[in-house]
């Protein structure tokens, strides 16, 4: 390779690169490349010019021909070097994608980073890279119901009518009940929580009693009636219907959204009804408890107080102040936006996809109709 001993720069360059050594912001890098060039400029030999700035002969070298060849510009960038491994092809990320969404290793129920790795012949890294720009996680389900009730539009109309246009002279009030709620006490006591180190608890238990919880959410101003009942029958449902008519406004007809278990429909609770007509039942569609929003009263129940409690006795657990009276002390009314002929659709596109499933197990193509749902 021919030696350049000597280079000529131009004022303009000279000053710029001037600059470049006194400016603080410069990175070091830069500063001596842009050195090399000055002292090349200046005269001075490789050797030379090497034992000024601490590099190896063949490195000034380098940057003096990136210079004569690039300019300036030439010594701000590092030059691009192919990569250590070839890029994945389009073809090779499409049979990921494709073995992904259609097929199943042979000895699992899903595929996992390792098995996927092996069997399309790639890195674990690359299998992650693929599967995070398509979106794809196998190794994660997520449940689902689609209901059958075949009133069901009408059902929905009628329950998300009571949520966004309630009746005149009338509350709202969602009914449910939350069965075997475990009064649960630790056979030790946890350590707690500190740095570098989650609580703990330990994973056995001792039972002290289960209760049900009976409660009614009002939809207008957010504040829960609730009792708790040794068990779950119409008996009890009657009686959590006397203290929601005692610790209502009389004078208010009562809409009372409740889901299709048996309690709510005996003939004992339809003959109350006829001599308590201010109480209206509306009935939510089967394999639809999500659309009775105290649903989300007894989610934040299980979520603040149930999980990690600690119960040494049942009183202990039944103990309203721990959970219904912190409610009501600072109540947040429900407000319902979800349009229902939405919900509708994506219903009917649930019985539209599932009926594909069954065709196609039917006809022996349950894996193409599978990925086909994914899609969806």
């Amino acid at each position: 390779m021919r030696k350049i001993e000597r280079i000529s720069i131009s004022e303009a360059d000279r000053e710029r690169l001037q600059r470049l050594v006194r400016d603080r912001n410069t990175p070091q890098k830069v500063v001596w490349r842009a050195r090399i060039v000055l002292l090349g400029a200046d005269g001075l030999q490789a050797i030379a010019i090497a034992a000024a700035v601490g590099k190896s002969v063949l490195t000034v070298r380098r940057w003096r021909r990136r210079y004569a060849a690039k300019g300036v510009e030439g010594l701000l960038k590092d030059a691009t070097r192919p990569p250590r491994r070839k890029p994945l092809t389009a073809e090779k990320i499409k049979q990921v994608v494709h073995m992904t969404l259609h097929a199943k290793p042979a000895d699992a129920t899903h595929w996992s980073l390792s098995n996927m790795a092996a069997a399309a012949g790639l890195s674990r890294s690359s299998i992650q890279r693929i599967w995070s720009t398509h979106g794809l996680k196998p190794h994660l389900t997520e449940t689902f119901k689609v209901s059958r009730d075949r009133n069901f539009a009408a059902k929905i109309r009628d329950v998300v009518g009571l949520y966004l246009d309630p009746p005149d002279k009338a509350l709202v009030l969602c009914v449910d009940e939350k069965s075997q709620i475990q009064a649960l006490d630790r056979t030790q006591p946890g350590l707690p929580m500190k740095k570098g180190r989650a609580g703990t608890m330990t994973h056995d238990y001792k039972r002290n009693g289960t209760t049900t919880l009976f409660a009614a959410l009002n939809m207008l101003d957010g504040s829960v009636i609730g009792q708790c009942m040794p068990r779950h029958r119409h008996r009890e449902f009657l009686r959590f219907l006397k203290t929601i008519d005692k610790q209502t406004p009389a004078h208010l007809d009562l809409h009372l959204i409740v889901d299709n278990y048996a309690t709510h429909k005996t003939e004992a609770v339809k003959r109350w009804l006829k001599h308590h007509k201010r109480f209206h039942l509306h009935f939510t569609p089967t394999s639809a408890s999500w659309l009775n929003a105290v649903e989300g009263v007894f989610a934040l129940l299980s979520k603040r107080r149930l999980k990690r409690g600690v119960f040494r006795s049942l009183q202990e657990l039944k103990d309203p102040s721990r959970f219904i009276a912190d409610t009501n002390a600072n109540p947040k009314p429900f407000i319902w936006t979800k349009d229902p002929d939405r919900i509708i659709a994506a219903v009917r596109r649930g019985h539209q996809a599932l009926d594909s499933v069954r065709i196609s197990v039917t006809d022996h193509h349950h894996k193409s109709v599978t990925a086909e749902v994914w899609i969806e």
